[in-house]
C-alpha cells in the first residue's frame, strides 16, 4: 500500500453504515486552562467569565469557564480523532437546538455521545444526510452541551439507491 492510498482511501463511516437509533461515543479529552486562554486569544472573546480569575470569584461559577463554542470544537475534534468521518464526511449542514447546560472548567474531561435520529438520501446518488442528537458529557456523566447536527456523508461506492 502506498502513502497516497493510506491517506486518500476513506476509512470513515459512509452514509450506508449508519442506522437509525445507532449510538456512537468518542474517547475523552481533558480541558486545560491553556485551552481556554488559547481559545480566547484565537477568537478575541475575552469575556471576564473566561479569563478573569478575580471577576469569577463572585459569580456562581467560582472560577473561569470554557467558551461554549470551544467545547463544540473539542467535540468535533473528538469525532475527527475517532476516524468516523475520515474521507466520508462532506459537510456540516445545520446545527439546531444547541444548548449549554453545565459550565466546563479547567480539569473537566469531556466526550461526545451521539445518536442517529434521521437518515435520508439526497437527489444525488453518491451522498446522503444524517441527523444526530449529540450530547457532550463530562467526567461526572453530566450533559454539559446538547444539540442536533445535520451532516452530509458520502455513500459507499456501488451502494444501491434508496
Amino acid at each position: 500500500m502506498t502513502d497516497a492510498e493510506t491517506t486518500d482511501t476513506p476509512r470513515g463511516m459512509f452514509f450506508d453504515d449508519f442506522e437509525l437509533g445507532q449510538e456512537l461515543v468518542t474517547s475523552a479529552r481533558t480541558v486545560t486552562s491553556t485551552d481556554i486562554e488559547n481559545f480566547a486569544n484565537l477568537t478575541g472573546d475575552f469575556n471576564a467569565v473566561h479569563i478573569d480569575n478575580e471577576f469569577v470569584r463572585d459569580t456562581p461559577f467560582g472560577e473561569v469557564i470554557a467558551h461554549g463554542p470551544m467545547i463544540y470544537g473539542i467535540a468535533a475534534g473528538l469525532i475527527y480523532a475517532s476516524g468516523m468521518n475520515h474521507g466520508t464526511l462532506l459537510a456540516l449542514l445545520q446545527v439546531d437546538k444547541w444548548r449549554v447546560l453545565v459550565p466546563t472548567k479547567h480539569g473537566d474531561t469531556v466526550r461526545l455521545a451521539q445518536k442517529v435520529i434521521e437518515k435520508r438520501a439526497t437527489s444525488k446518488p453518491d451522498r446522503g444526510i444524517i441527523k444526530f442528537e449529540r450530547r457532550v458529557l463530562n467526567q461526572r456523566d453530566q450533559v454539559v452541551m446538547e444539540l442536533e447536527a445535520t451532516m452530509m456523508y458520502r455513500r459507499r461506492p456501488g451502494a444501491p439507491t434508496l
